[in-house]
């Protein structure tokens, strides 16, 4: 069986194809990064005009890729939610009218199961079932994976996302948009002994998590050096981002830690954008060598939003039930929409 999957939750628009016999056949992506860069943030309408112009001509690069006609796809998945309404309405229009067009069954994928799913994508895979935390800029939640559909949530962010606290304490920094790559950057250059940021809600002894009050720190350390971030030198910039960084990455490597000896498993699966950051996989992997469990990561390209990853969320689904796939072509998405009210495989 071969599926499309389209991405358009926020400001990345892909398309994948996936064979579930042969896995990814290809994939392609357009970042609005360098759109929104100039108003320091994601800008919804702009997004979903953007989405528009790249839905068609990035459909026909993954079939060159593929080297595969149209008609050979058997079923189509979107992202129908969480996200931003208008981006989201742009990916699913364009799905289910192709779907008519071919007359094949299509299937809305929930955005968050598919970050939850795309380490599967890896060479080496985890096995159900695992702890996942899910990192990126809109979430931050630790949960229990036994299967397709089977989560269970164990704790989650109280305020700001881990991505969000990444892109605001280094808007702080005077380091653009998208922050979070930019500050971790920055950081490997700093002193881990400048600056000691508090470590919020570390030993709470749940699953929880809370940055705003991290991101409040940078904001008061900021000021505390000058009356304008213009004036702090970019080695104090970077002692400030490492102490950033490595609060977060403390956090979250504990909580991580703590969820798995709660559940008693031994495999850590880390999913979304902030998977990517290198200063949280070296933690995680220095935790993984003493506590003895094994972490698994999705490809570096997969950490943030893809087609890939819906179009195999969307497979999956459809191997287990077949029926799952509409074809009323009836579309409707779901901007709000929590993990734990979709409907196990």
């Amino acid at each position: 069986m071969i599926v499309l999957g389209v991405e358009s939750s926020c400001d990345e628009t892909g398309l994948a194809l996936y064979d579930t016999e042969r896995g990814l056949l290809s994939h392609a992506l357009h970042s609005q990064v360098a759109m929104h860069e100039e108003y320091g943030g994601v800008v919804p309408e702009l997004a979903s005009r953007d989405h528009i112009r790249r839905a068609l001509p990035l459909l026909e690069q993954v079939l060159v890729q593929a080297d595969l006609p149209m008609e050979r796809i058997d079923a189509i998945a979107y992202t129908q939610g969480p996200g931003l309404a208008g981006a989201l309405l742009v990916g699913s229009s364009v799905a289910c009218s192709l779907a008519l067009a071919l007359d094949k069954p299509v299937l809305g994928v929930h955005h968050l199961e598919g970050h939850l799913l795309s380490p599967l994508l890896a060479t080496e895979r985890p096995e159900f079932p695992f702890v996942a935390l899910l990192v990126s800029g809109g979430h931050t939640q630790l949960m229990r994976v036994d299967g397709v559909g089977r989560y269970t949530l164990l704790g989650e962010t109280l305020d700001d996302a881990a991505g969000e606290a990444f892109d605001k304490s280094a808007k702080l920094l005077g380091l653009g948009y998208p922050g979070g790559p930019a500050i971790s950057r920055l950081a490997e250059f700093g002193d881990p002994e400048a600056y000691k940021l508090p470590r919020p809600m570390l030993h709470s002894k749940d699953f929880n998590f809370s940055f705003s009050g991290l991101k409040t720190a940078v904001l008061t350390v900021v000021k505390n050096n000058a009356a304008d971030i213009a004036n702090v030198c970019e080695q104090d910039k970077a002692n400030i981002a490492r102490g950033f960084v490595d609060a977060i990455v403390d956090v979250l490597t504990a909580k991580c830690v703590l969820a798995l000896k709660h559940t008693g498993l031994k495999r850590l699966v880390i999913a979304g954008g902030v998977g990517a950051n290198r200063q949280l996989r070296a933690s995680l992997n220095e935790a993984a060598a003493k506590k003895r469990f094994k972490v698994y990561y999705p490809e570096l390209e997969f950490c943030t939003d893809n087609g890939a990853m819906i179009a195999f969320a969307g497979a999956l689904r459809l191997e287990r039930n077949p029926d799952a796939a509409q074809r009323d072509y009836a579309f409707n998405v779901r901007p709000r929409w929590p993990l734990d009210e979709i409907e196990p495989a």
